[in-house]
């Protein structure tokens, strides 16, 4: 271990571990925008599933506006309204807030995205990502 920070001493089982714990995460129902209750609990849902969920809400959250949120988490895409970017120009931006507001999660190796489209009020665009468990898809 680096004498860097002598005075911070990382779990001994952790040090050169490569492995992550489950990811878990509560079952989202998307088309509702609400998650999912089960016989008075949430329903907990495990792996890409579980990634899906964490993408889905990354996707929906504004970088930099909420305090109680790391400015690592959300995406820029909101700072293209407005702006007088050709369409070219704008679709490659789009990609790349998108790659950047995923690939911060150690879970997701790769992001894929493809088929994006936009008018006025919608952006659509096809995601696919490959995490430490398989490849997924998620789409907005």
């Amino acid at each position: 271990m680096s004498a860097l920070f002598p005075f911070i001493n990382p779990p001994s089982d952790l040090v050169g571990s490569n492995e992550f714990p489950l990811y878990t995460e509560i079952a989202w129902d998307f088309k509702n925008d609400c998650p999912i209750i089960e016989n008075g609990e949430f329903k907990i849902i495990e792996g890409n599933e579980a990634l899906r969920v964490w993408c889905y809400f990354a996707l929906k959250t504004n970088r930099y506006e909420h305090t109680v949120l790391s400015f690592d988490y959300g995406n820029e895409v909101i700072s293209l309204i407005g702006q007088s970017y050709s369409k070219g120009l704008t679709i490659s931006e789009i990609d790349r807030f998108i790659k950047e507001a995923l690939l911060i999660n150690p879970y997701i190796e790769e992001v894929y995205v493809s088929d994006i489209s936009f008018n006025d009020t919608l952006l659509a665009a096809n995601i696919k990502i490959t995490t430490i468990y398989g490849e997924g898809e998620v789409i907005i």
